[in-house]
């Protein structure tokens, strides 16, 4: 049997029926309440983005640059282009000081701008004979050639018993240090001028295809490569992890050296082809119009600081409501030297050498002003060496000088038969350099 249908009737003062507004209205708190909820989700996303990115680009918390990265020259000896790492041009021996004796002469036959290194009693350059040699260094006699089918004006670097050198068909060697047996071989796709420094099991050089690359020492794989919109010619420096080098793209760059990230992209506003000096972290390098650069080498770029400076500038000069614009991240000061300067520079504790115009120049680094200039009757494409208180520079007017470092006055000089753009290596108690004579002379 079927019951009857019931109807309930509720009290008139139930308050649990809702109605429709008041449903409308808990569903419209809610839907506030979840979009509230996901806004706070996302300003805190946006926060700890900007946070990891100010981390990321200002800091080295996440990334930090190996403090360890150093391969520079045993005492006595000039194991590669500006003899350390950091390309200082100085040298710690306590040795006897060359006196502008010529002891011997090697000719090649072909003129000489690869600068010398010395390396366990043997000297080695390159030559536009299309060879690299390796020679006593207290005889001349000739240990052994390798022909590496294209001028080489890199200059070489030695480390662990193997020599790196690159040449002008794009190639970079490495030899057998002992016996010139080739190691391997790394091709790039342009002439290789810049001269590689080695650190940490990696080489790093620059090339004419606007590259910079780091190849492993022992196998002569890319680990990796960064690209500049320019040739580089300046040879890079790896100093407290960090690797540094100048372009013809008017930038100046400091990269990290075990993957290549970029630290620092410096506007250097003309063409770098010298090589920079690195000392205390502070980074010095001149460009070609005759400006000498100091930058602090730890600096890091703003996010899009070259794309936005510009703007900011020209905000700033119509007289816009906007704060002055902030010198580029690293700027630390520079210094009129010249009209035109290929020449790396000598940096010791409180004075700078360098090569400019036709004349080498000491400066004041803490007054920041010049303390002499000694003149020569040609250019200056040669970077100075400085063993204790004396400044060896070549000229292409064709000589060697052997200049007081206090003073500027010159001390002696050897005349060569055409113009120097080789830089002097100095070890065991000589000087050894090049001469687009053909020959490479070592002066005690």
């Amino acid at each position: 049997m079927i019951a009857p249908f019931q109807t309930t009737i509720l009290p008139a003062n139930d308050t649990s029926i809702v109605s429709p507004v008041e449903i409308s209205h808990i569903k419209r708190e809610a839907h506030l309440t979840r979009r509230i909820k996901i806004w706070l989700v996302f300003v805190c996303l946006i926060l700890f983005l900007s946070l990891f990115l100010g981390l990321y680009y200002f800091t080295g918390m996440f990334f930090k640059p190996p403090q360890g990265v150093s391969s520079n020259s045993p005492p006595e000896e000039w194991a590669m282009f500006r003899n350390n790492l950091s390309h200082t041009g100085t040298t710690d021996s306590r040795g006897i000081l060359p006196h502008g004796e010529v002891k011997w002469v090697y000719s090649t036959g072909a003129p000489i701008h690869s600068s010398p290194a010395v390396a366990n009693g043997t000297v080695y350059f390159g030559s536009r004979d299309f060879k690299l040699y390796a020679l006593d260094a207290a005889t001349g006699d000739k240990r052994w050639e390798y022909n590496a089918g294209a001028w080489i004006e890199s200059s070489p670097a030695i480390s662990n018993g193997i020599v790196y050198f690159g040449a002008n068909d794009g190639k970079l060697h490495a030899l057998d240090a002992g016996s010139g047996e080739e190691l391997w071989e790394f091709e790039a796709r342009y002439a290789i001028k810049s001269s590689p420094a080695v650190a940490n099991d990696l080489v790093y050089f620059g090339a004419g295809d606007g590259t910079i690359y780091a190849i492993d020492a022992v196998a002569g794989k890319k680990q990796w490569d960064f690209e500049t919109e320019g040739r580089i010619i300046s040879s890079p420096v790896v100093a407290n992890g960090i690797v540094y080098f100048g372009s013809q793209s008017r930038f100046f760059y400091a990269l990290h050296a075990l993957d290549g990230r970029r630290r620092l992209r410096f506007k250097s506003f003309d063409p770098v082809f010298s090589s920079p000096a690195v000392r205390d972290g502070v980074v010095y390098f001149s460009n070609f119009f005759g400006f000498l650069f100091v930058i602090d080498g730890n600096a890091r770029n703003w996010p899009l600081e070259h794309k936005f400076k510009p703007y900011w500038i020209q905000l700033w000069g119509f007289g816009f409501p906007v704060p002055a614009p902030s010198p580029q991240s690293g700027f630390l000061w520079k210094l009129r030297i010249g009209k035109r300067s290929n020449s790396s520079p000598v940096v010791t504790d409180d004075t700078l050498y360098v090569g400019s115009d036709y004349k080498l120049t000491a400066i004041d680094i803490r007054k920041r002003q010049a303390l002499w200039e000694f003149e020569t009757e040609g250019a200056i494409s040669s970077s100075p060496a400085l063993l204790n208180t004396v400044v060896y520079i070549g000229s292409e007017d064709g000589m060697l000088y052997a200049v007081d470092a206090t003073t500027g006055e010159k001390l002696w000089h050897i005349a060569t038969e055409d113009q120097i753009t080789s830089s002097p290596a100095v070890a065991g108690g000589m000087v050894f350099i090049g001469s687009h004579d053909g020959n490479l002379y070592a002066v005690r």
